[in-house]
């Protein structure tokens, strides 16, 4: 079962407008997203993953809630497609996207106020010990 860090409720608290309908899942990709950032970091946790300081629980509900709101702001969905291709041609249809990311395949495109959240409860982000 994935740890999902964050409620519709507090998207709604976080971003100051009604969660998505799609909340739950843009919830639960943002929550892989910070487990990814912090797959180095040291923390305590419970039997299920869950952080149990309750700061940094607050944090990665802060940083989940940061990082759905980016992505929304940016117009994606939290797959990672949206920056893999700058043009497709089908016939006569041709898109064009913009690629606004320059990370390495498999590494996350963390929000700046999702790392903030995370750096300002005392977790190091990539950081190997």
């Amino acid at each position: 079962m994935p740890r999902i860090y964050a409620t519709p409720e507090q998207l709604t608290a976080w971003s100051g407008k009604p969660a998505p309908t799609d909340a739950d899942r843009l919830l639960a990709r943002a929550s892989e997203d910070v487990d990814d950032a912090l797959a180095t970091a040291l923390y305590a946790t419970d039997s299920a993953g869950m952080p149990t300081d309750p700061a940094v629980a607050a944090a990665f509900a802060d940083a989940v809630c940061a990082q759905v709101e980016y992505q929304l702001a940016a117009g994606t969905d939290g797959t990672g497609a949206d920056d893999r291709w700058d043009s497709v041609s089908l016939g006569p249809l041709s898109m064009s996207g913009r690629r606004t990311t320059s990370h390495a395949p498999g590494s996350v495109d963390l929000a700046p106020r999702a790392y903030r959240a995370l750096t300002r409860a005392g977790l190091h982000l990539g950081v190997i010990w």
